[in-house]
């Protein structure tokens, strides 16, 4: 049986759609990366990949055969996470980064290298190539930009001889990532003290890992399936997911309650249904991904949703502002971009139409559950962006029962 299919469970007597959710992507590159560094076997146990998982697990079997080429795809994750760690160790390396990746911002990551001792090519160089050795020091970053710089910092620091500090400058968004972080790291024996600027890091650490280490599920691809649920009658449990998981993402059960939407959170499961929807007021700073798919909930509310504090959406695989905006119009919907954000007037329903995915994965997602609410059938066009992420997103749709409103080309 497919695995996709093992993900949907329906009885004659519970209605209720059960979808088992894949591990976290985010948790997944954190354990690859430690368990590589680590000195003795670790088993990091992933029971589903995506094109993101691949990339950092192609890039560590390049680095463990002494090899220079790093294929990154689109993964900002793998690139941004072991730049630091390959100046740490040392190893030259030549990332291949795809689509909009080269285009992505790496500033102040890149001006903190070439401060502390490497040699990089020129931004957007393809191949994209750093060499040379880290140091030790103090290194400052702005709070409002990528936490994975930060964690990327954290992997490569404990490596140095040397004390290391972090300097956050302003305040930390995001936070939920760097937690996570600091938790693999601990979990593999490395040491990070948070303080009242930033962190410090002890130098001369060795990585020193479990025999195994399970991934746990993933918060941010649940949320697409709660979401899903609030529009739903019979509701939708999704079970895997740690209730004190440090994944940031977890904040969609306080949001879909604020909601309106009937909301059951229990040890390993959350359980939505459909409520009385209206709109409320989000500040995205700490859960910029979720963005995509609240923008749908608020479309089937009731009334005014504000969302503040998404600037940083605008520098993803597509700038989602933007996108989200263009989508959801196009579906019929009530929306426009401010500076930071998006000002949506929902009505309860969309008319339906064709989306396009912007070879994004969240807005490919995005669209797909918004045809729940459309009258009219959804017609997606670059689906298979869920690659990244996802890739047996339509599969576990279309077996729960959820996609007769959607096709795809």
């Amino acid at each position: 049986m497919p695995a996709a299919e093992t993900n949907y469970r329906r009885t004659e007597r519970n209605l209720m759609k059960t979808i088992d959710i894949i591990p976290s992507k985010s948790d997944a590159h954190r354990a690859l990366i430690c368990s590589a560094l680590s000195e003795n076997p670790c088993r990091v146990v992933c029971s589903a990949g995506s094109e993101d998982i691949e990339a950092t697990e192609n890039c560590l079997a390049a680095l463990k055969e002494g090899r220079e080429e790093m294929r990154c795809r689109e993964s900002g994750s793998t690139l941004r996470f072991l730049l630091p760690v390959m100046g740490a160790l040392g190893h030259k390396a030549a990332f291949y980064p795809e689509g909009r990746l080269p285009d992505r911002p790496l500033s102040p990551l890149y001006e903190q290298l070439e401060a502390h001792g490497c040699r990089l090519s020129p931004k957007g160089s393809i191949p994209f190539v750093i060499e040379g050795q880290l140091k030790a020091g103090d290194y400052w970053l702005p709070g409002n930009v990528s936490s994975q710089y930060i964690s990327g910092f954290l992997f490569a620091l404990p490596l140095l001889q040397g004390d290391s500090r972090i300097r956050i400058e302003g305040e930390l968004e995001s936070r939920g990532y760097v937690n996570m972080t600091r938790k693999v790291l601990t979990d593999f024996g490395i040491v990070t003290e948070e303080t009242d600027f930033g962190y410090t890091i002890p130098g001369g650490q060795k990585y020193c890992g479990p025999e195994v280490y399970r991934v746990e599920g993933d918060w941010s691809n649940a949320c697409f399936w709660l979401a899903s649920g609030a529009f739903l009658e019979d509701g939708i449990c999704v079970r895997g997911l740690s209730a004190d998981s440090l994944q940031g993402d977890r904040e969609i059960v306080s949001l879909l309650s604020r909601f309106g939407a009937k909301v059951k959170a229990e040890e390993n499961q959350v359980t939505v249904q459909k409520g009385r929807l209206r709109g409320i007021e989000i500040d995205a700073r700490q859960i910029p991904d979720m963005v995509p798919i609240l923008s749908v909930v608020a479309c089937g509310a009731e009334g005014k949703t504000v969302i503040r504090g998404a600037q940083r959406l605008r520098m993803k695989e597509s700038d989602r502002l933007e996108t989200i905006c263009q989508v959801l119009r196009g579906l019929g919907a009530g929306i426009e971009e401010i500076s930071d954000g998006l000002v949506i007037e929902g009505g309860g329903f969309l008319n339906g139409g064709k989306a396009f995915s912007y070879r994004d994965h969240r807005i490919a997602m995005m669209a797909a559950v918004a045809s729940l609410i459309c009258r009219e059938k959804v017609i997606l066009e670059g689906g298979e962006a869920v690659k990244k992420s996802y890739p047996d997103f339509f599969d576990v749709m279309e077996n729960a029962g959820l996609s007769g409103n959607l096709e795809r080309i």
